[in-house]
């Protein structure tokens, strides 16, 4: 696979020499490829008349290239390059994934609980604890439900300890990401199993670990026939959290009393002032003695996510490796942000690390921070850490599993392996890619 993937790109490499007497052309194509990114920074970062052009720009520029190339007569040759590409990356990921195929979390056998108690929010994910039924069916396996009165500003938290305090051996949410951290602390906290329902919106967290977010109820397995995963806990500033804590623009405008009912239009609204640096106080910020300086966005994971791209990836293969994920973005103008839509999350405004340990820091006595969602401020400096391995998570045993998502291409990898010669040698490579994952994992 990987010995296709760079003839691939050697077929994709004699498309556009064949097309090299309109070389031009083909260099005004990635020039508009360079003008829509600067597009979209123009309407992110402005208003008014420039935000308009900036629309404008981003969608005529992709369309004026096109059109170029149809007249030209270019087109083939950008189609064949672009086929090549496709397979090209296709191939090499694929050599990576058979080089080293994801690991899945280990998981462990357990007895049933016997006094299992699950919070359950009935508005949560549009209502769907009365959709799908969860109530009566929790309660037909054995398990005591306790349903939030948001009309009464519950406390979870308080909620989770009077049921600890009266025997519960299993303590579980049908609810969002932000609840659920707060009743996984407090199952960390003495021990016991916690459970995930998928009722939630997006269910970050239970699609990392695998659950079925199509069907709560199918969650409820965990209760009767279940396996057990240990996981990290991420915590800020003291709270915990289940998926990421984000400072910087992001933060800002969650904090916005009409982010909940109109989220394109405040974020529309608000993202020229942050990014211009008028609105919020500029941050710094350290992944363990790494220095990310005044950092636009600043995300950080409860283990890191598979890819860095702001635009793609989206989940963690793994939630038990001991490490933080950190991805810092930091774009200073149009041609940060045309070299953002050419080079994606290899940019160079764009920081990806791990660590275990993240200090924020601002001028300002408290900074505004969303946690799995959540709208807070918290006092500076605003520390990150991981507890590794202290929760206890009950799944069901038979589940759709974690979607896979393909790694980031590093082609000097795929050139080792398209001329590795004997099957010693792979094998010593894989080895040593082996060896030295382990090696980052422990660090």
């Amino acid at each position: 696979m990987a010995r296709l993937s760079l003839l691939c790109v050697a077929g994709g490499v004699a498309a556009v020499a064949a097309g090299a007497g309109q070389w031009l052309f083909l260099l005004l194509g990635l020039a508009g490829f360079a003008l829509a990114g600067a597009g979209i920074w123009w309407a992110l970062a402005h208003r008014g008349v420039t935000r308009l052009l900036g629309a404008l720009l981003a969608v005529a520029a992709p369309v004026g290239v096109l059109v170029l190339y149809a007249a030209s007569g270019l087109w083939v040759v950008a189609v064949a390059a672009l086929a090549s590409w496709t397979v090209a990356l296709a191939c090499a990921r694929s050599a990576l994934r058979r080089l080293r195929k994801p690991r899945g979390m280990r998981s462990r056998s357990t007895r049933p609980p016997r006094r299992a108690v699950l919070i359950m929010n009935p508005r949560s994910g549009g209502g769907k604890v009365v959709e799908h039924g969860l109530v009566e069916k929790a309660e037909k396996l054995g398990a005591r439900v306790i349903l939030l009165d948001l009309d009464a500003d519950p406390d979870p938290v308080a909620l989770a300890r009077q049921a600890v305090a009266e025997g519960a051996d299993l303590l579980g949410v049908a609810g969002g990401d932000g609840t659920q951290a707060l009743v996984a602390q407090v199952a960390a906290e003495h021990g016991l199993p916690f459970m995930v329902v998928t009722a939630g919106t997006r269910n970050h967290f239970a699609m990392d670990l695998g659950l079925d977010r199509d069907d709560p109820a199918r969650s409820l397995d965990a209760l009767t026939d279940g396996v057990e995963l240990r996981v990290d806990l991420g915590e800020v500033g003291g709270r915990p959290f289940v998926n990421t804590a984000s400072f910087g623009a992001y933060a800002e405008i969650v904090q916005s009393p009409e982010y909940r009912d109109a989220k394109a239009a405040t974020t529309l609204d608000q993202l020229p002032d942050l990014l211009a640096g008028d609105a919020g106080a500029p941050l710094t910020a350290r992944a363990d003695e790494e220095p990310l300086e005044e950092p636009q966005t600043l995300l950080v994971s409860n283990n890191p996510y598979a890819r860095a791209d702001p635009l793609g990836g989206g989940r963690r293969p793994r939630l038990d490796t001991g490490r933080l994920g950190v991805i810092g973005v930091k774009v200073g103008g149009a041609a940060q942000a045309a070299e953002l839509a050419l080079l994606g999350e290899r940019a160079s405004g764009i920081t990806s690390l791990t660590c275990r340990r993240v200090v924020v820091e601002s001028e300002e006595e408290q900074i505004p921070v969303a946690v799995d969602g959540e709208a807070l401020t918290l006092p500076t400096p605003v520390v990150c850490t991981v507890r590794p391995g202290v929760l206890r998570v009950r799944v069901p045993k038979h589940r759709p599993g974690a979607p896979y998502v393909a790694p980031s291409v590093d082609w000097r990898r795929i050139v080792r392996l398209a001329f590795a010669r004997t099957p010693g040698l792979h094998k010593k490579n894989q080895a040593s890619d082996e060896n030295h994952q382990a090696l980052s994992e422990n660090d």
